[in-house]
């Protein structure tokens, strides 16, 4: 499938679009156990916030206090039978992990800085109409559930729908670009038959004016 095949032109895969590297991977389920270990966490961590009334912040402390107390006691209890101390491993972001996700954050914060900057002063009107059209569309979803759902329904979403459409891309592509030829084939219809005879009828009442 030729790139003037695909969506938008694109010349680069899904996984470049998304940085490539151990996020891509994540996304694009190529590291299966860390993406189902994500959705289950998060799973998890909705269930408890739904069910059990907790907030984030009594939650977090609960769970530590619990954790740094057991420990507490079995490192005592170590020290005094002579048996070995807990076995913690060693917790620790990479260095490759942490630039990863920091590349990320600032390649999409830039866009979305330089997105505000042309809607605030009025460079683009298109523009203007689709980030409010956006905004207008999260309002009404956030009226409609809470954050945790929203929150654990965009990750997801975040979850499948890239790693679902890298898979049926070629299809998905060719359909799209097809719909999308109709809906421009449609147009120009529109646009003979009726938009021109209107604008041709209003040019002559003026002139007659």
């Amino acid at each position: 499938m030729g790139s003037s095949d695909r969506l938008f032109n694109r010349q680069r895969t899904i996984h470049e679009i998304l940085g490539g590297g151990l996020f891509a991977d994540v996304i694009l389920w190529r590291q299966k156990n860390q993406t189902v270990g994500i959705l289950l966490v998060t799973l998890a961590a909705w269930v408890v916030f739904e069910k059990s009334g907790y907030t984030l912040l009594s939650l977090v402390s609960c769970v530590l206090l619990l954790l740094i107390v057991i420990l507490f006691l079995w490192a005592k209890s170590a020290a005094i039978l002579n048996r070995p101390a807990p076995p913690l491993p060693e917790l620790h972001l990479s260095e490759e992990m942490v630039n990863e996700a920091a590349s990320f954050i600032r390649t999409h914060v830039n866009t979305l800085l330089s997105v505000s900057q042309d809607v605030a002063l009025g460079r683009d009107s298109r523009l203007f109409f689709k980030v409010a059209g956006y905004l207008c569309l999260i309002a009404f979803v956030g009226r409609m559930t809470d954050f945790l759902t929203l929150a654990y329904t965009s990750l997801v979403i975040i979850l499948t729908i890239p790693a679902l459409y890298e898979r049926f891309e070629d299809h998905i592509d060719k359909y799209i670009i097809l719909e999308y030829r109709k809906l421009q084939q449609l147009y120009v219809f529109v646009d003979e038959k009726c938009v021109s005879k209107v604008q041709k009828w209003v040019l002559e009442k003026r002139k007659l004016s």
